[in-house]
């Protein structure tokens, strides 16, 4: 079954370790922004950014913050965070701290961003799912997120079922 994943991530420090993960061929995300596209989205102001989210959000199923060092209480990934859960999207988080990036550094694991979140007086982290592989080397981080992300969609879509 194909899946259609929407994608939170903080651009500039985590676009190269996001474009790993979403090259992995068990689902369909959204085309990756260049930063040409981000620049000028961002150089539009935040209606125009609400909007671009927007629209990368329609027909989605699932949203997937991949969750860097400094992921969580950025305004954009609270704003999408926000959005996708309003649409009645499965959301689920994934640590990508262990994943190098383009000088091939890993960097410190991040806050869980759904922890600032409440659903009628409940923790968003208490419904919402992160996932921390058990690895330190890149390849194995990798390889089992491609082993187990289109389970964790699937789960994740499951649980928004039942708020």
């Amino acid at each position: 079954m194909a899946r259609r994943v929407f994608y939170s991530f903080h651009y500039k420090a985590d676009n190269w370790r996001a474009s790993k993960i979403r090259n992995i061929g068990a689902i369909e995300g959204n085309k990756p922004a260049t930063d040409n596209d981000w620049e000028t989205v961002t150089g539009r102001g935040d209606a125009a950014i609400e909007k671009w989210i927007k629209d990368q959000m329609d027909g989605r199923s699932c949203a997937v913050v991949l969750i860097g060092q400094n992921t969580a209480g950025r305004k954009w990934i609270d704003y999408e965070i926000v959005e996708s859960w309003k649409k009645g999207m499965g959301l689920f988080g994934i640590h990508i701290h262990n994943i190098t990036n383009s000088s091939g550094e890993q960097s410190s694991k991040g806050a869980n961003p759904f922890a600032s979140f409440n659903i009628d007086g409940t923790s968003l982290s208490s419904i919402v799912k992160t996932y921390d592989p058990p690895f330190t080397t890149s390849s194995y981080v990798y390889n089992h997120i491609a082993d187990n992300i289109a389970d964790w969609i699937d789960a994740a879509i499951e649980i928004r079922k039942k708020y």
